[in-house]
């Protein structure tokens, strides 16, 4: 019989898994280390390997050579009450935030590091690790928190202190915005790349809903089903102006909803207008003479535009991929796809590729 050292060595598991600011990378914790891959072409970017020492979180900086870590699993690599700032041009850590706490999430920017414990929200500035900003949260035991990736907009989205809330900070402006996304706890949240569209789903994760984050404005309602659903991972396509939105869940079916038909104002305050009803993309029930019997905001809310069905009911994250129009999916199993949708006709996704990368590296 194998030393239990070679069984567990044997036995990789997944902690974490996550896309970068860009979806251009993934990188994910395991029970014996850290991975990073490279979405496009698909390949490893590099490993490191604790001796069977855990990785419960990695947070990328796009494709730089820092990253935050936090220890995970039966044997942290480091405190879960720590967030290490690992550079792996030296191979070594090079800074460390502790708390009184559980680590429950690290989101990074360029020049800030976000912290999600189970009832705070604390950012800090990169360069000197200096706290900026502590914000009080409703309990968040999954590490809800959102940040803008873009340089010329500071925003964060993170829950309120009421059920269903989320908190919006607009630190370029210097304004707090609360929105009441929904009435059940908050399940997922996210922000386009430059912070101007917030969407969110909670614990029921029939709807998505978008607002805009300069004035509270709900702009789209969307519907991912009439069944209740775990929501996993929500993201908005690339750009100024993102034109997608994907989401993943429990049903095993990733959803992609066009945006298009209804933008917020580029002018900090004012009201986001709609567009002809004409441009509508995502279709909306035709069955509204039985609203009597459903409430009327299952009707008003708009189905997918298309869909991907997933092989396997396990976890994953969704992002849109470097070429138009497509899709990268990552999953607890150890899986990655890549699907194309056609922003034509919508409908079915193709699958393009998929790679069982876990497998790959028990072969090695």
């Amino acid at each position: 019989m194998a030393p239990a050292a070679d069984r567990r060595r044997d036995h990789l598991e997944l902690l974490q898994i996550g896309f970068n600011q860009d979806t251009t990378c993934f990188a994910c914790g395991t029970n014996s280390g850290f991975r990073v891959y490279n979405c496009d072409p698909f390949k490893e970017t590099f490993r490191r390997d604790f001796n069977n020492a855990g990785i419960g979180v990695v947070e990328m900086l796009f494709r730089c050579n820092i990253l935050a870590l936090v220890g995970g699993g039966s044997a942290p690599r480091f405190s879960p009450n720590k967030v290490m700032i690992w550079d792996d041009h030296q191979g070594r850590c090079i800074g460390e935030l502790s708390f009184r706490s559980q680590v429950r999430a690290v989101r990074l920017r360029r020049d800030k590091i976000v912290v999600a414990l189970e009832h705070k929200v604390l950012m800090y500035n990169f360069a000197d690790l200096r706290l900026e900003h502590s914000i009080e949260t409703l309990s968040n035991p999954t590490g809800l928190v959102a940040l803008s990736p873009c340089p010329e907009h500071n925003v964060l989205a993170c829950p309120g202190l009421h059920c269903g809330q989320v908190r919006v900070e607009l630190y370029d402006v210097r304004r707090t915005k609360f929105i009441q996304a929904h009435t059940s706890a908050l399940a997922c949240i996210a922000l386009s790349q430059d912070g101007k569209m917030l969407a969110t789903a909670s614990e029921r994760g029939t709807l998505v809903r978008i607002h805009s984050t300069t004035d509270g404005t709900k702009l789209q309602e969307l519907r991912r089903g009439a069944d209740p659903a775990c929501v996993f991972s929500i993201a908005f396509s690339k750009g100024e102006r993102p034109h997608w939105l994907a989401l993943s869940s429990d049903k095993g079916t990733v959803h992609v909803f066009s945006l298009d038909q209804r933008q917020p104002s580029s002018d900090v305050g004012t009201t986001a207008g709609t567009s002809d009803a004409g441009s509508l993309r995502n279709p909306v029930s035709p069955f509204s003479f039985v609203s009597a019997i459903f409430p009327v905001s299952y009707f008003a809310s708009e189905r997918s535009f298309a869909q991907y069905r997933l092989p396997e009911d396990v976890r994953s994250t969704v992002g849109f991929g470097p070429q138009p129009n497509t899709l990268v999916i990552v999953s607890a199993s150890g899986s990655f796809y890549t699907a194309a949708f056609d922003e034509q006709k919508g409908g079915v996704c193709q699958q393009l590729s998929f790679c069982k990368f876990l497998e790959l590296d028990q072969e090695d």
